[in-house]
């Protein structure tokens, strides 16, 4: 077999060592793979699989599933369970039990990989809250199984929910949310509820590399859960937690029960479907639900869609053709995972469907939040949160209307974590969003998809059942209100994860002037501020150092810029490495008092700016998305 590159003997000994590494580590037949590659000299084939072990971070895993140390697979999921139990139990305080929630959705193998978990978690002493099935295992498991039976799936909130509710030390969701059905994920949730943040990350990943090999009995899965059955260290907690969620949702969400209108829900082959029907159940629907019926089943090869996320151009033409089919306006979507929420609406001016950015939800929500649910004495006292890439229309309507709004870094990491500090202080927090449709509404300190299409079936409710006020020009009067802010968001696919820090520290930072840490000018535009959180400045600061964490590690360039020509306008930019993708992502919002074709317009020439002066996608071999 011919190879992509010449071996040192020393880099081919490494290989061995790993393949004969994954030999000793793997259960399955998957174990021999590595060392025939060996055999056969086959060294790429080694190095791809092997040399790279799949990293975990604040998101966890999220791959390929394959065999090898690089991908998703039983063995690196016990690895990173052997791991985490490893980290829990350092942190431990004597006589305190260790628990963990375990749950899982849909995705091919997602059951086994939360069986591999339980049995790891159970075999080490943990009590484990698990949100599957033990009378239907995967086939990994047992062969005997009925793979068309019930599999007990549940929405990724469930898991975070679960944690809080249990008081767990911590919480695993196997999942990969809306990414492509070749890959699955392992979620973390801490013990206080919310997806990990450093330094548990560099912990957990330590503990990983200190525990490869595999303890003992962590393989007999099977004889490991029943066990735990049989001594109670096992709950089946599917159900009990999901009427917990239920009522939860029921006593804190819901306020206008009566629905009128009719509308199409997609779960986009995901699990979502299950758990809106339970909390629909405390609606009075005065319209049948209308479900897309060839989404509607869980199914982890997502047949009617390439890629399951419901931003993605075409992910919603079979709910809009089902609501021109049930002659209704409305469409609401979630991802496969349910911790996402997007909608679509009929425009009333042109008779066209238009599908919302994550930001005009995110507005339309805090609008509602602070103008129909929040008393004006309560207002001091209230947060709104969501992520420095999103719209930052919340601060101008936080200083009209006197509430508290802060960002906090990308991620529900950031912001669940943001609430729970506030919460600790007294003070409160019913609405958190990032761009990337994810919303919290207080259930969970995370984004939750169900109790985010709970809210606007009562928002739509309250603004536009009647049909004389539509959707744009609702969004229109915010503007109005509070200035135009119109996004371009894109990113630029890179050929290698090495192309993004020499984009950032051969092109831009090598383009400050000498002795100054940013440019105060970019081409037609004046600088205004500038925040660099991978050298620790901001220029809007007293002493230039930035509220946000610094991370030497990531790259993440934040600035306001002003146009020359148009000085009453200005426009927001973050540009910033992805943790997870070889791409650079680029968010862009122009403000205006104009109108909305002059923010646009003032965004766009950024987004021009910024690839012509810093991108360069021929120079750099960059593809521009946007």
């Amino acid at each position: 077999m011919s190879q992509n590159k010449e071996y040192t003997d020393q880099e081919k000994q490494r290989l061995l060592d790993l393949a004969r590494l994954w030999h000793k580590c793997c259960p399955t037949s998957e174990k021999d793979f590595y060392i025939e590659s060996a055999r056969s000299s086959s060294w790429d084939e080694l190095d791809k699989g092997l040399s790279k072990r799949i990293s975990f971070g604040t998101a966890g895993l999220r791959g390929r599933m394959e065999h090898g140390f690089s991908r998703m697979n039983d063995t690196t999921v016990l690895q990173t369970t052997q791991g985490l139990v490893a980290y829990l139990r350092k942190l431990v305080k004597d006589g305190q039990e260790l628990s963990i929630v375990v749950g899982y959705d849909q995705r091919l193998h997602s059951q086994r990989f939360a069986e591999v978990t339980a049995s790891v978690a159970l075999k080490a002493g943990f009590k484990v809250y698990y949100l599957g099935t033990t009378s239907n295992l995967s086939g990994e498991t047992d062969p005997s199984s009925d793979d068309s039976g019930d599999k007990s799936y549940v929405h990724t909130p469930m898991v975070a929910y679960g944690v809080k509710a249990y008081k767990a030390s911590a919480g695993v969701m196997i999942t990969a949310s809306h990414n492509p059905s070749y890959d699955n994920g392992y979620k973390v949730y801490y013990g206080n509820g919310c997806q990990i943040i450093p330094p548990h990350d560099t912990g957990i990943a330590a503990c990983i590399e200190e525990n490869l090999l595999p303890w003992e009995g962590n393989w007999d899965v099977r004889n490991n859960l029943r066990k735990g059955l049989e001594d109670g260290s096992l709950v089946l907690a599917k159900e009990e937690l999901t009427k917990l969620y239920v009522d939860e949702v029921k006593a804190k969400l819901i306020n206008r029960p009566t629905i009128s209108f009719g509308f199409v829900y997609t779960p986009i082959h995901g699990v979502g479907l299950e758990i809106f029907e339970k909390v629909l159940s405390h609606f009075e629907l005065k319209q049948k639900l209308k479900v897309v019926p060839e989404q509607a089943d869980p199914d982890g090869t997502f047949k009617t869609v390439s890629f399951p996320n419901p931003e993605e151009k075409g992910a919603l033409d079979l709910a809009i053709r089902k609501a021109d089919e049930e002659n209704v306006a409305l469409v609401l979507a979630n991802d496969p995972d349910a911790d996402r929420f997007s909608v679509a609406f009929k425009r009333k001016d042109t008779g066209k469907w238009q599908q919302l950015t994550g930001n005009e939800i995110g507005i339309l929500f805090a609008a509602y939040v602070i103008e129909e649910l929040t008393p004006k004495e309560d207002l001091k006292k209230t947060w709104l949160l969501n992520s420095t890439v999103s719209s930052q229309l919340l601060g101008s309507m936080a200083d009209k209307l006197h509430f508290n709004f802060t960002s906090t870094l990308t991620g529900f990491k950031w912001i669940g974590n943001k609430a729970i500090d506030l919460k600790s202080e007294g003070y409160s927090v019913p609405f958190g969003y990032e761009e990337a449709i994810g919303y919290m509404f207080g259930v969970v300190d995370d984004k939750d998809g169900i109790s985010a299409a709970v809210m606007w079936l009562q928002l739509y409710e309250r603004w536009f059942s009647s049909g004389k006020v539509d959707i744009a020009t609702k969004l229109e009067e915010i503007y109005a209100n509070y200035g135009y802010y119109k996004e371009c968001n894109g990113y630029y696919k890179t050929p290698d994860t090495e192309t993004t820090p020499r984009i950032f520290n051969h092109t831009i930072r090598k383009s400050y002037p000498e002795g100054e840490h940013y440019p105060k000018k970019l081409a037609d535009f004046d600088v205004v501020e500038w925040r660099d959180l991978t050298l620790g400045f901001d220029s809007a600061t007293s002493n230039n150092k930035p509220e946000l964490p610094v991370d030497a590690s990531s790259h993440m360039i934040t600035a306001v810029l002003q146009p020359r020509e148009s000085p009453a306008e200005k426009v927001r930019f973050t540009c910033r490495g992805s943790g997870t993708e070889p791409k650079l992502k680029v968010y862009i919002e122009g403000r205006s008092e104009q109108g909305e074709e002059a923010a646009s317009d003032v965004a766009r020439k950024c987004w021009n700016t910024l690839r012509d002066e810093w991108f360069r996608p021929k120079q750099n071999n960059l593809e521009e998305v946007v």
